[in-house]
């Protein structure tokens, strides 16, 4: 079976929110995972793809804002849709200070419901993709030597190669074999790109003067 492009999961205690939801989302070409407990979420195994929580508040065991939490604790980014037929001020500014992405309360809009969905999709979206970018550029680090390593910071702080050299007590020559080699492995086109790098990887603080 093919992975889907993108996945919500639905949790909520009635079957026929959750069969009706499953039905709402499909219609607009999105699949669409439903459960009826916040515990037979946390079990399942889900697809790593661009996706949202649609959450109700009240579930029979964690609630929907202790679910959020978890999922916080568990560094799991997956931007939460909460939905509810019992909402009040201080539970949706519990929600929404937790990171929920909208509070909504049912009868739930079918516009509006797809409309969060669509920004949680395209919000996690881009998450994933800063994930994968930053688990590639450690992927890059790793593969330096030790002595790179060294090398690595000192350019990108701004020091000529003689000035590397006398830091780590090696010839110049060496340096520059060193400093092509960082350039080379980071897939670095210029100073500038690897010192973006190094702000990534939080080599050097980032906004730093170095050119």
């Amino acid at each position: 079976m093919t992975a889907p492009n993108e996945m919500v999961f639905v949790v909520d205690d009635d079957p026929a929110v959750c069969t009706a939801l499953k039905r709402l989302i499909r219609s607009v070409g999105i699949e669409a995972l439903t459960f009826t407990s916040a515990g037979d979420f946390l079990r399942a195994t889900r697809p790593d793809v661009p996706g949202c929580l649609v959450l109700d508040v009240r579930l029979p065991d964690l609630s929907g804002l202790n679910l959020q939490e978890k999922l916080t604790e568990a560094k799991i980014d997956l931007p939460i849709v909460f939905i509810t037929g019992h909402g009040d001020v201080p539970m949706t500014v519990r929600a929404m200070k937790g990171g929920a992405l909208e509070f909504l309360t049912k009868p739930v809009k079918e516009q509006d419901l797809l409309e969060a969905i669509q920004r949680g999709i395209e919000q996690h979206r881009r998450q994933l993709a800063k994930r994968a970018e930053a688990c590639e550029l450690q992927r890059r680090y790793d593969s330096l030597t030790p002595r790179e390593r060294e090398v690595f910071p000192l350019v990108t702080s701004g020091l000529l190669n003689k000035q590397i050299a006398a830091e780590l007590g090696a010839s110049e020559k060496t340096i520059k074999i060193h400093r092509a080699q960082v350039m080379h492995k980071m897939k670095a086109e210029s100073l500038a790109h690897l010192v973006r790098i190094a702000e990534r990887l939080g080599l050097v603080p980032s906004g730093s003067n170095a050119p």
